[in-house]
Parts: structure tokens; C-alpha cells; sequence
């Protein structure tokens, strides 16, 4: 397993990353057994980096990583958190909290849920309007300074934040979306983190399934798949966006690869400070992203992948209205 370092100071992990939401929550039902199945194959494999959130599932994403690390060994592994998303026990959305006392409250259940006794990056899942960034990322280096956390992170945010945030304490990395249909942070959050020395973890690389080369109009999406509500998986927005996959899947298949090898290699392409993060809720599905650090893809190879996915023919906006205007990341930039 090839590995990547998170920023100037940060910690080196896995090229490629395991990221653990699905297996509780927003895509549907999941079987438990397989997910753990899953990430045992990721830590076989050499996946060194698991990404989750205290708010997947409320917490049941925490328990089911611990459970899956029982009996392995801690120091190779680097635990992702995301907190201070509020959810309801519908599971409704109720906002975000940064205060410093929300910060180390819900580390000491984090640390209890994943049965560990530090995390290795730490980070807002999206930025408090009410609380100004400084405070959040202090009290995440005081946690760093007690040693119950061991990086700083920061979650979907955007040039002026990132360098607030930098200015406090040393930032690892920026976790963002990126893919060949969300290339929002090139024009400006992707210099910032450069400039200033912070790497990037780039979730949805096959953005949300839509990349897999599996999706179809006929789909019938279960209770709790919040791509139900998802605009790019909408009506017209839909069948344009699934002739783009077919234009990919032709480019793909040219160089012996699936839709999906080819979305995740191609970021893989984008710089060595970037690691993607794969949704894996199998371990088939785990071995085919597995294979995308295996494809060796030409400067003619990754211009005839965005040649096939254009950044202004993507139809739909990465989330629903309401959780956009949740993302300081799009204040600044314009996602395709």
C-alpha cells in the first residue's frame, strides 16, 4: 500500500482511505457483519485511514469501527472524526455546535464509543455560524495538547475560514468533496491548503454512487437513502448526468478499468497531498476501489476522463438547498 502525508505536520496514512458512513446511515439499510467484513479487509489490505462521524446513525458508526478494531493494532490505524452535526432521534438535522465545551464533550464519547484513547484528526463536520472558527479549533488543540487527539482537521469550508483556522493551530487537512463532477475546490480552497501546507481527504470520489457505473434510472432507493432527495440523482438531472457515466465508462473500459477505478484514479491523479476517501459498504466493492492504485492513467489517459465528464455538463448541485447553505466551503466558489 502506496502512502500519502496529510499536510506539512500531519500524519501519514494510506493512499486510499475507508470511509465508514454508509455502513450506518443515509444510504439505506446495511448489514453489519459484511462492514465489518469490509473493514477488516481494508486493514489487511494496508488501509490505514478510517473516516467516520459521531453524528453517522448517532454514534452507531463509532461503535460498529470499535468493534471492527478489536484485536488489532491501534498504531495502524488513523481514526477520521467528524462531530458537532445535531441530530434528532428521528434523525433530523437540528443544526451544528463548535463551542469549546461541545468540542470536548463530544470527544469523551467519541473515545468511549471507538474504545480508544486518542484520535488521530479531529474535526467540525461543518462550520458553526454562531461560534467564530478560532474557538472551535483552539479547543481541539487544547484536546491535542492533553493528548486525547493527535491532528486538526477541518470539514467543508473555504479559503478565509482555512486560514483562520491555520492561524490558531497547524491544520492536517481539509475534508471536502471532490470528483471528476464536483471540482469546486480548484479555483480557490485547493490553492489555499496548498499555500499553506494542508492536505485534503476528498470524499465522494464516486459521488455517492452515481460514479459506480452501476446506478440506473429504475433504481428504487430504501427508506433512509437521502439520494432520494439528492438533486443530482434527480429526473432530467438524472439521465444527463448517467450519459456523462456512459462517456466514462467508455474511456474507462479503453484502459481495462470499471467507471469506478477510473473516478478514484483520476483523483489519485490530482496531487499527493490528496487522499480519497472510498464508501465501501463490501469487500468486493472494496477490492475494485482497491484496484484504482493499479491504474497507471497517461497525461492523455486523465484528459480524456474530464474530456468524457465536463465540469459545466454535471446537472445539480451536490446537496439540497438546505444543506448547501450549510457549507462555508460554497460561499467562495461555485461547485460544478
Amino acid at each position: 500500500m502506496r502512502t500519502r502525508t496529510l499536510g506539512s505536520a500531519g500524519p501519514v496514512v494510506s493512499a486510499l482511505g475507508l470511509g465508514a458512513m454508509g455502513m450506518s446511515d443515509l444510504y439505506g439499510p446495511a448489514d453489519e457483519a459484511e462492514a465489518i467484513a469490509t473493514i477488516h479487509a481494508a486493514l489487511d489490505a494496508g488501509v490505514s485511514l478510517i473516516d467516520t462521524g459521531d453524528f453517522y446513525a448517532s454514534g452507531h458508526n463509532e461503535m460498529l469501527i470499535g468493534r471492527a478494531l478489536k484485536g488489532r493494532d491501534r498504531d495502524q490505524v488513523a481514526l477520521s472524526v467528524k462531530f458537532g452535526a445535531l441530530r434528532g432521534p428521528d434523525r433530523s438535522w437540528l443544526g451544528v455546535d463548535g463551542r469549546p465545551a461541545a468540542v470536548k464533550s463530544a470527544l469523551a464519547y467519541t473515545l468511549q464509543r471507538l474504545g480508544t484513547d486518542h484520535i488521530d484528526t479531529y474535526r467540525l463536520a461543518r462550520l458553526d455560524p454562531h461560534v467564530p472558527i478560532e474557538e472551535t479549533v483552539g479547543a481541539i488543540a487544547e484536546c491535542v495538547e492533553a493528548g486525547w487527539v493527535r491532528h486538526v482537521g477541518l470539514s467543508e469550508v473555504g479559503p478565509d475560514t482555512i486560514r483562520r483556522a491555520a492561524a490558531v493551530h497547524p491544520i492536517a487537512d481539509l475534508q471536502i468533496e471532490y470528483s471528476l463532477v464536483s471540482r469546486g475546490i480548484e479555483a480557490q480552497i485547493l490553492p489555499t491548503t496548498r499555500e499553506l501546507g494542508i492536505g485534503i481527504t476528498a470524499y465522494g470520489v464516486l459521488s455517492r454512487g452515481l460514479l459506480s457505473g452501476r446506478w440506473s434510472p429504475e433504481r428504487k432507493m430504501s427508506a433512509g437513502d437521502f439520494r432520494a432527495y439528492s438533486p443530482r440523482f434527480q429526473g432530467e438531472n438524472l439521465q444527463q448526468n448517467l450519459r456523462l457515466v456512459e462517456a466514462l465508462r467508455e474511456v474507462a473500459e479503453a484502459r481495462g478499468a470499471t467507471v469506478a477505478q477510473a473516478a478514484i484514479a483520476w483523483v489519485l491523479s490530482r496531487g499527493e497531498d490528496i487522499v480519497p476517501l472510498v464508501g465501501a459498504r463490501r469487500p468486493d466493492r472494496l477490492a475494485e476501489a482497491l484496484g484504482a492504485l493499479d491504474l497507471d492513467l497517461s497525461a492523455d489517459d486523465l484528459a480524456a476522463l474530464q474530456a468524457a465528464v465536463p465540469a459545466e455538463a454535471v446537472a445539480g448541485t451536490r446537496y439540497d438547498a438546505q444543506q448547501m447553505a450549510f457549507l462555508d466551503s460554497e460561499r467562495r466558489t461555485v461547485d460544478a
